[in-house]
């Protein structure tokens, strides 16, 4: 969970975490499924994702 002090990534830095992550991790490279620390960043990724999808549809309908 996230701090509420702490800003929310960006859904471009997220990607780019989870894609580096993806490319130098030892155990994503040997195995088909991603490691745990991917899984948490794709998770990461899609939250960001979702929040500024729900962010611009809020801005773009309230009156």
């Amino acid at each position: 969970m996230q701090s509420p002090n702490q800003p929310a990534p960006s859904v471009d830095q997220s990607r780019e975490d989870y894609e580096a992550h993806r490319r130098y991790c030892r155990q994503c490279a040997l195995a088909d499924s991603p490691c745990p620390a991917a899984k948490h960043l794709r998770r990461v990724y899609n939250n960001a994702t979702r929040a500024a999808r729900s962010g611009r549809s809020r801005r773009t309908t309230s009156w």
